[in-house]
């Protein structure tokens, strides 16, 4: 997997993507700028994903996360860069890709049952009218349908309605209609918001083992870096639209963050977890100069000094809804976030 900044200016050692351990590449992200109403929100960020590898897109409220999965889903042009999915440039709609989003809306009483919403999936990526076969499903669609809530052990609760279920059966589900079109990349848009530790824990351990079993490139974006790291390949860390990525050692580091930041930057390890603790205003940074905090000034960030965890308030992902074949959003679980979605 590569890195941004670079492995000679930040001093960390990605995994080289010649040598012969490296996984087949499913995502390569290469040199994106995104600029949005006259701000850069994305400079200059660089990665790849390998198959059957789970990595994290770890950042603060206005990181760019979002704009970054936009991206990915052909939802938002960038300024310059590209995007490759499977060594081919991306597109919209694309079914080599399946998204989980980070909001769901639907009426309790909607008579949508779980095993309905994931075999909407299958026709996600296209649009008007469903085939007939929709009415009465096929054989083929009905076995489509078992296997991916088999594959996410959502076959107990299968025939309740969507709007019943709990947040981490939701999660289930959503991951189950991501999954029937077979996609080769799967974007989770924070996952795990809103989940117990004990759903949330069950949805991270899910995700790395379809990763594993389906040998696909699982992308999972969050403020929380802590239920990630027992099952996470590699990370992307995002500030301020910048990029690093690498495994949690070479990048979760203080040097390599007080560079991305800009700002001196701590990691403290208590009780197997990870805390970063940025610097008050007023001190000075690694050149001397007083430190600066960007984000809180611009008030989209949730740095204001103090300790801080990879974590705060929700980042503005957009609300998917569920309309006719298209499933989820405009795209659903093959390729689309939905216009809804706005960036950060």
């Amino acid at each position: 997997m590569s890195q941004a900044p670079s492995a000679d200016r930040d001093g960390i050692r990605a995994g080289d993507p010649g040598s012969p351990g490296h996984r087949e590449q499913v995502l390569s992200v290469m040199g994106v700028h995104v600029r949005l109403a006259g701000r850069t929100v994305l400079e200059d960020v660089s990665f790849e994903l390998g198959a059957g590898e789970l990595t994290g897109l770890i950042g603060s409220n206005g990181a760019g996360k979002t704009t970054l999965f936009r991206v990915i889903l052909g939802l938002q042009p960038a300024s310059r860069g590209e995007v490759l999915v499977a060594g081919r440039p991306r597109s919209r709609r694309n079914p080599l890709i399946g998204y989980v989003p980070q909001k769901f809306l639907l009426d309790p009483d909607m008579p949508l049952r779980a095993r309905d919403l994931v075999a909407l999936g299958i026709d996600a990526h296209k649009f008007g009218i469903p085939r007939p076969s929709f009415a009465r499903p096929s054989r083929e669609r009905r076995e489509r349908a078992e296997e991916m809530l088999a594959a996410v052990d959502a076959l107990d609760f299968a025939d309740t309605r969507v709007g019943l279920l709990s947040g981490g059966e939701q999660q289930r589900v959503l991951i189950a209609h991501a999954l029937i079109g077979r996609p080769r990349l799967l974007l989770a848009d924070e996952p795990l918001a809103n989940l117990d530790l004990r759903s949330a824990d069950e949805v991270v351990a899910l995700l790395a083992r379809i990763a594993s079993e389906q040998q696909i490139a699982v992308f999972i974006s969050a403020h929380e870096i802590n239920p990630l790291l027992p099952v996470m390949d590699h990370v992307v860390y995002l500030a301020a639209g910048r990029a690093v990525s690498g495994t949690a050692e070479e990048v979760v580091r203080g040097d390599v963050l007080s560079r991305l930041y800009g700002h001196h930057v701590d990691v403290l390890h208590v009780h197997g977890r990870v805390i970063v603790v940025a610097g008050a205003p007023g001190e000075r940074d690694l050149a001397g100069h007083e430190l600066r905090f960007p984000e809180a000034e611009a008030g989209e960030g949730d740095w204001a000094g103090g300790t801080v965890e990879p974590g705060g308030a929700v980042e503005p992902g957009g609300a998917a809804t569920v309309g006719g074949a298209a499933g989820i959003g405009e795209g659903g679980g093959a390729a689309g976030a939905g216009e809804g979605e706005t960036a950060p």
